[in-house]
């Protein structure tokens, strides 16, 4: 088995007759917080969807631990190790913070004291949901709902994580939150993939990053190599 959690070569999708993402390539490494960033219709959401299952790749291949996953369906990514959190309908608002989750076990199969076991882990990591189990899901806040989110995706202990603009709409005090959660998931070994719009937010949680502009790639670099720049608008707008 291949260590490189994800790779992408010469990846091509879209929707309807034009592509989207034309001719994308890079590895994530083990255990990183892989941050993608771009302007706004840049491709970004387009590209983890594509990753996820949701969006249909045209060119290219898509390999999830060294086994070419391009042509899966989504659910048989989640059972080889991937979980994907949307930006939005990430959650049942009609339905309670307990029953998010049991619907969470019973999707990748766990029952009784092994999905109980689960549940508990994850749980563990976001206190301010776990106290919130008979509340309906629709009436928590934006972080909290993102919070559960999160907690549903890690019931199956996927080896990477993608997460699809996960401050969007949140305060400061929110998006710093989710942030944290992202840093203390990655450091117990899930490798993320991170589609942020907040990029100032984003970069120190990150180890690289890269830059998508009109559908390619523009930079793949260090995080720590972008905080030093203070031209990342012209790095958006065209400069290599």
């Amino acid at each position: 088995m291949s260590a490189i959690p994800i790779s992408v070569e010469n990846l091509r999708a879209g929707y309807g007759g034009d592509d989207i993402l034309n001719g994308i390539t890079f590895d994530v490494r083990p255990g990183e917080v892989f941050t993608i960033i771009g302007p706004n219709g840049s491709g970004k959401s387009s590209l983890i969807k594509v990753l996820a299952g949701i969006v249909p790749v045209r060119e290219g291949r898509i390999s999830l631990f060294g086994r070419d996953v391009t042509h899966l369906k989504t659910a048989q990514r989640i059972a080889a190790g991937l979980a994907y959190v949307p930006q939005e309908f990430n959650v049942f608002r009609n339905m309670t913070v307990g029953e998010n989750l049991r619907l969470a076990t019973e999707f990748i199969g766990l029952r009784g004291g092994v999905a109980q076991s689960e549940r508990d882990r994850v749980l563990g990591m976001f206190p301010d949901v776990a106290g919130r189990l008979g509340v309906q899901a629709g009436t928590l806040s934006g972080g909290q709902r993102q919070m559960l989110a999160f907690a549903c995706a890690l019931i199956s202990a996927p080896d990477v994580l993608l997460l699809d603009e996960p401050s969007a709409g949140l305060s400061p005090r929110l998006a710093g939150e989710i942030f944290e959660a992202v840093q203390t998931v990655n450091a117990q070994g899930t490798t993320v993939i991170l589609v942020e719009q907040n990029v100032a937010a984003a970069l120190p949680v990150s180890d690289r990053v890269l830059v998508l502009v009109n559908g390619a790639v523009r930079r793949l670099a260090p995080a720590t190599d972008l905080k030093a720049r203070d031209d990342l608008a012209q790095l958006f707008l065209g400069e290599a």
